[in-house]
C-alpha cells in the first residue's frame, strides 16, 4: 500500500511563499511522475506542476514563474510556492504515478489572505 503524507500548508499574506512537501511510502515499484494538484470551493481539481520520472517539470499557466516543482533521492517532491494570491487560496495534493497506479495524499489547505 502506497501513502503520500504530504506537509507545508497554512495561512500567508499575500505576495508571501510557502514550500510544501510529500513524502511516499509503501511499494512503490517504479514511480512515473508525481505532482501537485489543487482544489478550490466550489472549483474542480486542477493540476498545479508535474515531474516526471526523467525530471521534465510542467507547469500551470497561472502558477509559471511563480511555483517550482522539485524531487529530491528520496523521491520526497516538494513545490516552492512564490508571489502567492488569493487565488491561489486551495486544497492542495501530492499525487504519484507508478507502473502499480495512481495515489493521491490527504492534502494540505493553503489560504492566501491578508
Amino acid at each position: 500500500q502506497v501513502q503520500l503524507v504530504e506537509s507545508g500548508g497554512g495561512l500567508v499574506q499575500p505576495g508571501g511563499s510557502l514550500r510544501l512537501s510529500c513524502v511516499p511510502s509503501g511499494s512503490i515499484f517504479v514511480l512515473l511522475a508525481m505532482g501537485w494538484y489543487r482544489q478550490a470551493p466550489g472549483k474542480q481539481r486542477e493540476s498545479v506542476a508535474t515531474i516526471s520520472r526523467g525530471g521534465d517539470t510542467d507547469y500551470a499557466d497561472s502558477v509559471k514563474g511563480r511555483f517550482t516543482i522539485s524531487r529530491d533521492n528520496k523521491n520526497t517532491v516538494y513545490l516552492q510556492m512564490n508571489s502567492l494570491q488569493p487565488e491561489d487560496t486551495a486544497v492542495y495534493y501530492c499525487n504519484i504515478l507508478t507502473t502499480t497506479g495512481r495515489y493521491w495524499g490527504q492534502g494540505t489547505q493553503v489560504t492566501v489572505s491578508s
